[in-house]
């Protein structure tokens, strides 16, 4: 993983990210596939969120991103899903027949962090620094 810098910080923040549309209708084909994944390119470049792998299937969209910590993975969420849904139902009338409210996306996502150190790694790292060996203390005081 590679570690990214801002003003302030050094992270390595990094998140698997899956949305599906509105009742998994097949509607990311073609032109409005494309369209799409500009859009959601627009987006992240303009929050600094670096995309590392993604894929648009026809009724749902994979991320694999790198954030940096001034956003939280709700907001970024919120703005891929709400500027990628105005554009595409304004750009392509013929979705608004199929969303009616104007609501393109499902209402949840998936999430889940990922990266190199794994769960084991960091316990490790923390039981290191017990002064006392067998307390139970899960928050240790050093």
């Amino acid at each position: 993983m590679k570690q990214r810098r801002g003003s302030h910080s050094i992270y390595g923040l990094q998140v698997h990210l899956v949305f599906c549309t509105k009742y998994r209708y097949r509607v990311l084909r073609g032109e409005v596939q494309e369209r799409c994944r500009d859009l959601i390119r627009q987006v992240c470049d303009a929050l600094d969120v670096q995309i590392i792998k993604g894929v648009i299937s026809s009724d749902h969209v994979h991320l694999h991103f790198s954030y940096p910590p001034k956003h939280s993975i709700s907001e970024i969420v919120r703005r891929i899903k709400g500027r990628s849904a105005r554009k595409l139902l304004q750009e392509y009338p013929s979705l608004k027949t199929r969303y009616r409210g104007g609501h393109f996306w499902g209402i949840g996502y998936g999430v889940w962090s990922t990266g190199e150190i794994t769960e084991e790694v960091v316990n490790a790292y923390l039981e290191h620094h017990r002064e006392r060996p067998n307390d139970p203390e899960n928050f240790i005081l050093e």
